[in-house]
């Protein structure tokens, strides 16, 4: 199988359980909720994502023959002869278009511990490391279990009591970046302190300014 990638590039983790860990982000190109297309936004599965996904053109991005050379590609973002387990975080769009068993396993002969961001709509191959989910409230949730639930808030129709019940391991309410970032984040913070299973997730990789 070949691979289209819009970017590899290694910084730190900034939202969710993971905040502050150093990782390479391996983010594939496409999505099945968005063509990513500012003209198809308002007919769109999902409307407020703030990610670029489209092409393959971004740092270090491109289209990769086979699961070998994709591994080797992440492998040169991780610096060399550090302590620390190597870790890469597969996101988009959705990484589960493309991420497959073949470029798991080749990860893993890298000694990559392996990340997953998804929407939860497709089921990931088994040997994935850690799995964080961010249900939409217009998507069929199909992938009910993980290490991390990470639900953008507000959304119509995705209050957070619809997942609480789920098999996942953490709770984690993520402001919406919009105009209305402060007052999402005010009534995010009011619900965590009103139902304590939920933690803040703040993407702080914006606020300190680094990709």
């Amino acid at each position: 199988m070949s691979y289209q990638v819009k970017e590899i590039y290694y910084t730190l983790q900034g939202e969710g359980a993971r905040t502050g860990r150093a990782a390479v982000f391996l983010r594939f190109a496409g999505c099945n909720l968005w063509s990513g297309l500012e003209r198809d936004r308002g007919r769109a599965v999902c409307q407020f994502c703030d990610t670029e996904f489209v092409g393959t053109d971004g740092p270090g991005g491109g289209k990769f023959a086979d699961a070998a050379a994709l591994a080797r590609a992440v492998q040169e973002k991780w610096p060399p002869g550090q302590h620390g387990k190597p870790y890469v975080v597969c996101t988009g769009g959705e990484p589960l278009l493309q991420l497959d068993k073949a470029f798991i396993d080749a990860l893993h002969e890298q000694g990559f511990e392996i990340g997953l961001e998804t929407n939860g709509t497709l089921l990931p191959p088994a040997s994935v490391d850690w799995i964080c989910v961010s249900p939409k409230a217009n998507a069929e949730l199909v992938l009910k279990r993980g290490n991390e639930l990470k639900l953008i808030y507000p959304q119509d129709g995705a209050q957070p009591e619809r997942y609480a019940t789920l098999a996942f391991d953490n709770f984690f309410l993520q402001p919406m970046d919009s105009p209305q970032r402060e007052d999402n984040t005010r009534a995010a913070t009011d619900y965590c302190l009103a139902h304590p299973q939920w933690r803040l997730s703040l993407q702080t990789h914006k606020l300190i300014g680094i990709r």
